[in-house]
């Protein structure tokens, strides 16, 4: 089949590149021509473990190309993926959908013959609906379909969860557009992988409703983590507890610093108000995003309690600033709220991320950016550990400690223990839902 792909940023590009590695012949236009010259040269605009070598491939192979030029990539198209930005609209709390509703018009002017028009993009329920509208005004006389194909990447895995999804999730409301996707995901049909093909409505739904789920989960663990700290429990032996139960799962059940990322804070903030404008408020949606912006500024209060109460003069490390591991993705990152609040309060602040450097520079202003975490921690007060990138895990402790002019560390992931700290020589050590605690 031919496969046009609106939009290369993570979701798109992503996208893309797997529909051509099923054998598709897949165009993915965008309208910033620094982006199609990149692609062009084989470079990835993002951070995507295995992501280059794939494209790659399919490019050799003559399955996968770039273009500006939408009409050429539509043309001859059984299918056109919308996977533009939705990002939260100043004010409201709402999806932004001027990208998506820009690009269905752009598509029913340019199209001529029969098309499914396929919504990626992460969408608020009845946007399918309107976007039919919206290319019904455009071109009256265009034989197409709609259908909302959500996405369910994770950042730094999504080759693997495209390829072998939990679940694909697919709305349509003809038999003709079922088909047509049926057939677009045929690879994961022959290996028996579970399709959940339902109306637009509902599929729209899935995925909001997927992903405050799974924040509330983080969120929960997290308000845990802190009563664990008053009661002196542990919050790892909680959650290895609490999911070992098959009813809830491991999964998402690690108290750290916050969730972020280009999902769940978005999505979380649309959901609530789609609840709000439906009479039909999702009060405990609402209540993880209060907690979430809550555990973040909590984290700052550890913070400010190993610095004796004030960062002024303090040079701290911070090791990884980015959402997550193997992604180079600060959106929303816990970061965000607590590296600014360090420099805010006077501290000389030192950054070490694997990837986090292209993005943070501009979003983390007045840092010094180190490559090796021996350097950032080298004379400094403290050492705070923000994202568990796997550089991160196995730190050689008594070199970091001996180097440090205060051997104090905030393990806001819960990587090493404060019997290995204080066997190192750390004079005071904090991490989160622990009793294990050293205090100077």
């Amino acid at each position: 089949m031919k496969i046009a792909m609106i939009g290369t940023g993570y979701v798109g590009l992503v996208s893309g590149v797997c529909f051509s590695d099923f054998g598709h012949e897949v165009i993915c236009v965008d309208k910033d021509p620094r982006k199609i010259e990149m692609l062009e040269r084989g470079e990835v605009p993002i951070y995507e473990p295995g992501l280059d070598r794939l494209m790659k491939k399919n490019v050799e192979a003559g399955r996968l190309s770039f273009t500006l030029d939408l009409e050429r990539a539509i043309d001859g198209a059984e299918a056109v993926f919308i996977a533009v930005g939705t990002p939260t609209r100043r004010g409201d709390g709402h999806a932004d959908l001027t990208y998506v509703m820009a690009a269905a018009e752009e598509i029913a002017k340019a199209a001529k013959d029969y098309i499914v028009i396929v919504t990626k993009s992460t969408v608020p329920v009845g946007t399918n609906a309107k976007v039919r509208d919206v290319v019904a005004a455009a071109n009256p006389d265009l034989d197409f379909d709609v259908a909302s194909n959500p996405e369910f990447l994770r950042e730094g895995a999504a080759i693997d969860d495209f390829m072998k999804p939990d679940r694909v999730v697919v709305g349509v409301e003809t038999d003709r557009a079922a088909k047509v996707m049926e057939e677009i995901y045929r690879p994961l049909y022959l290996r028996d992988f579970p399709i959940v093909t339902t109306d637009l409505e509902s599929a729209e739904m899935i995925k909001y409703a997927a992903n405050a789920f799974l924040a509330t989960k983080i969120t929960f663990i997290n308000e845990i983590a802190a009563l664990c700290e008053k009661v002196g429990a542990d919050v790892k032996a909680v959650s290895k507890g609490m999911g070992m139960d098959g009813r809830i799962g491991n999964k998402f059940l690690h108290a750290g610093p916050g969730y972020g990322g280009s999902c769940f804070p978005k999505d979380t903030k649309a959901l609530a108000r789609i609840g709000q404008e439906h009479a039909a408020p999702v009060s405990i949606v609402e209540t993880v995003i209060k907690v979430n912006e809550d555990v973040k500024r909590r984290m700052i209060d550890k913070l400010v309690d190993l610095c004796g109460g004030s960062f002024n003069g303090k040079t701290v490390a911070v090791l990884g600033v980015t959402f997550k591991p193997n992604t180079d993705d600060m959106r929303d990152a816990p970061s965000l709220t607590i590296v600014p609040s360090l420099v805010g309060g006077g501290a000389k602040v030192r950054v070490c991320d694997p990837q986090g450097k292209r993005e943070g520079e501009h979003l983390l202003p007045s840092v010094e950016w180190q490559d090796d975490p021996y350097a950032a921690a080298k004379d400094a007060d403290l050492i705070v550990i923000l994202t568990e990138w796997n550089e991160f895990r196995a730190l050689d402790l008594d070199k970091i400690a001996s180097g440090m002019k205060s051997a104090k560390m905030a393990d806001l992931r819960n990587i090493y223990s404060a019997d290995a700290a204080a066997e190192a020589g750390f004079v005071a050590y904090d991490s989160i839902g622990r009793v294990g605690l050293i205090r100077a």
